[in-house]
């Protein structure tokens, strides 16, 4: 079908975002928009005419205009930031400013991210308390510093410790972070991720392990013999928290299961929501399935168990651009997240979770899975689950109160 015949279609999750139909196709029904399901049909927009256009004068006038905006580009993100929406909405929506105004910010929790590392030359980042750093990707330990080519790792950080222009999610908590991922963000060295997230374990004693990073099922680092599935267990038998991310395939109808590790059962998956509290679309789509045990998942462990804020996160950047801020969208960026709500979790209720001999058993990890899933199911869904988007929603006040009920009730 030629381009002429074709119709672009809003996506409701955002309007700029244009995909192309054949007219016949039905598209998504008014609801999606909130609106008639006519309404929604004359949103679409015919590309025959936009076509005579844009080729070839539009065509010649974009790109001299797509030079200009890079060649001005500093000057033009200079202007924009202070004047662009921040995420406060993601932090507001998922109780962690109303828990700050309480005085909770995970002191006395130490969390480890392994990720491409840290920019500690960034001025919201000067001040946290960096227990740890170690380099498994080129073993240059001692220089601090961030190798993503998109700063992945500095913006994850930057999400949970920040405390400069904004102020993160868990800015208190002790932090230890390893470089296991490449400059792409990419996590298919299995031993690289596997021994980061060993030395989070044994040399670090961390309380969390957050991993914004992951494989498909089946190739790499998402086969289910790799070790970082094995280093992911030994966490978890040893009284660690493991939160990672599910992926962000959801549509891609290849791939069947939400990412390894995320995809074991004790661990905290977790799906990406938007500021309107919505699945995003990318966010992977789970199986009924335990790849590792071939049974049917079981509440608290089906996948994903929660989604939290991930679109269009505003969060610290390379401290080598100006202003070195910078958004980002993932399922990595809800990780941190629930990382954090973790972290606030642990610092109210930790000692009892603990008990007498200091140790957070199985019992105590369940426990704290269990509180989350029925704090973000809705009222009167006892135990209903999405595998797209989990038990619900990240809320970090009913969870802790879910978890004081718990403690309660043994």
């Amino acid at each position: 079908m030629s381009m002429e015949h074709l119709e672009l279609m809003p996506e409701p999750d955002d309007s700029r975002i244009l995909t192309a139909v054949d007219p016949a196709a039905p598209g998504y029904p008014g609801s999606e928009y909130g609106i008639s399901d006519q309404e929604a049909k004359e949103l679409r927009w015919p590309l025959g005419p936009m076509k005579e256009y844009l080729w070839p004068w539009g065509a010649v006038s974009f790109s001299i205009g797509t030079i200009l905006i890079i060649m001005t580009w500093p000057w033009i993100q200079a202007f924009l930031i202070p004047i662009l929406p921040d995420s406060e909405w993601a932090y507001e929506n998922s109780g962690f400013r109303e828990m700050q105004t309480q005085g909770y910010f995970g002191e006395g929790v130490h969390i480890c991210i392994v990720d491409t590392g840290i920019d500690m030359d960034h001025p919201d980042l000067e001040n946290i308390n960096l227990r740890g750093f170690r380099d498994f990707y080129e073993e240059k330990h001692d220089e601090i510093r961030d190798v993503g080519e998109s700063y992945h790792g500095t913006l994850m950080s930057g999400l949970m410790v920040a405390n400069g222009t904004y102020t993160g999610a868990a800015p208190e908590v002790s932090l230890s972070v390893a470089i296991a991922l490449g400059p792409d963000g990419g996590a298919e060295q299995s031993d690289r991720v596997s021994n980061a997230i060993r030395w989070c374990r044994i040399t670090q004693d961390a309380d969390i392990i957050s991993l914004s990073l992951g494989g498909d099922p089946g190739f790499g680092i998402g086969t289910f013999r790799s070790e970082t599935v094995n280093a992911v267990n030994e966490a978890l038998d040893a009284g660690i928290f493991v939160v990672a991310a599910a992926g962000n395939n959801g549509m891609d109808s290849s791939v069947y299961d939400i990412s390894v590790p995320a995809n074991i059962e004790r661990v905290i998956a977790v799906g990406a929501s938007t500021s309107r509290g919505e699945v995003w679309l990318n966010s992977s789509v789970a199986s009924d399935t335990d790849p590792y045990t071939g049974e049917i998942r079981q509440f608290p462990n089906q996948k994903p168990e929660i989604i939290a804020p991930g679109v269009r996160m505003f969060s610290t950047a390379s401290s080598s651009i100006n202003p070195p801020y910078a958004y980002s969208s993932g399922t990595s960026d809800s990780t941190v997240l629930v990382s954090s709500a973790l972290a606030l979790i642990l610092e109210i209720h930790g000692d009892e979770l603990r008990g007498i001999d200091g140790e957070i058993s199985q019992e105590d990890m369940q426990l704290v899975k269990r509180a989350l899933a029925t704090s973000a199911l809705e009222e009167g869904h006892q135990s209903s689950h999405d595998l797209k988007k989990g038990y619900g929603e990240l809320d970090v006040i009913a969870w802790s109160e879910k978890v004081a009920f718990e403690l309660n009730q043994e």
